[in-house]
């Protein structure tokens, strides 16, 4: 799986001045039904033919609270009411899907209602959070439009007296998501580099709880200020001891392992497994067109930056002949 965080408007990685395509927010995108399906299909076929098979998108959260900086302010969220961001997700996602490209729901289980950032800090929810945040999850994983769901590092004492953030509580994710509405897919974590987890949890200590609350997929970027750099086999280690002392049982792992081979699998061909991407001829075709757009933007920009290269050279003296 490769994956991107490609929701549209401020989080957007392949920037229109790289030569991608232009995108807008959520927001945005939620005037409209016609909107949200022309820019989402131009995000799966952009990521499509670049070989991203997993968009971390989209946000389903509710734009419920205007005072919110990281959801509201940055226009992430589809509307300020729960069954208008399904119908919009349902869009955005039918548009991956026929590219093959997978997405994941977020932030599990609301962070539109929060005051704080959990990039920078704890973000407490118990106060202002609603039970209508969960509807747009109910709604797509009834449409089976759910491939995988993403945590928040929000506190919620409504949801887990005990004070742990979303990605690190059980209540929240094994009784919650998985028992209570019924989702059984692939769940990852929000950044374990943001300070919601880092200024409150030791690396050990977070990846022991967000394992034992239920979290398949463990998400570092390492491009946070101010955090250090975490490795993949720094992090194996750590769950290497956890296994070996008891801490973590082979069985919760072997269920994290089972659920990510489901979701690869519908990556694949079922005729041969493990083998080549499930494009259409349809996709296919539209996956070149896509790419030689691509190159050609590419060389168009090359032979541009070339020119201007050579106009400011200095022009050459003639040479005097006797």
């Amino acid at each position: 799986m490769v994956t991107i965080d490609q929701e549209g408007g401020r989080v957007n990685r392949l920037k229109e001045r790289y030569g991608f395509p232009r995108t807008i927010t959520a927001k945005e995108m939620g005037a409209s039904p016609d909107s949200t399906r022309f820019y989402a299909e131009a995000i799966a076929a952009t990521l499509a033919g670049l070989g991203i098979n997993v968009n971390l998108a989209p946000c389903i959260d509710v734009g419920a609270n205007p005072a919110n900086t990281v959801i509201y302010g940055y226009g992430r969220a589809f509307s300020d009411h729960p069954d208008t961001v399904a119908k919009r997700a349902a869009i955005f996602i039918e548009a991956h899907r026929r590219m093959n490209v997978l997405t994941v729901l977020k932030h599990f289980p609301g962070h539109g209602s929060s005051l704080a950032d959990s990039h920078f800090g704890m973000a407490d929810v118990s106060k202002t959070w609603s039970e209508t945040e969960l509807i747009p999850y109910s709604r797509l994983l009834e449409q089976g439009m759910a491939d995988a769901v993403m945590t928040a590092h929000i506190v919620n004492t409504r949801l887990d007296p005990a004070g742990l953030p979303g990605t690190l509580s059980k209540r929240m994710i094994d009784s919650l998501l998985r028992r209570q509405i019924g989702f059984n897919g692939v769940v990852f974590s929000d950044d374990m580099q943001m300070q919601a987890i880092t200024k409150h949890y030791g690396l050990e200590e977070a990846i022991r709880l967000a394992i034992q609350a239920g979290v398949d997929i463990l998400c570092f970027s390492n491009n946070i200020q101010g955090s250090e750099e975490r490795t993949v086999d720094a992090v194996h280690r750590i769950i290497r001891k956890l296994i070996e002392e008891g801490s973590i049982s082979r069985q919760r792992i072997d269920e994290s392992f089972n659920r990510i081979m489901a979701l690869k699998s519908r990556l694949m061909r079922p005729e041969q497994p493990g083998s080549v991407p499930a494009y259409s001829p349809e996709i296919m075709q539209r996956l070149k067109e896509e790419r030689d757009s691509l190159r050609m933007e590419v060389f168009k920009l090359k032979a541009k930056e070339s020119h201007s290269a050579h106009s400011k050279d200095p022009p050459r003296k003639k040479k005097k002949h006797k």
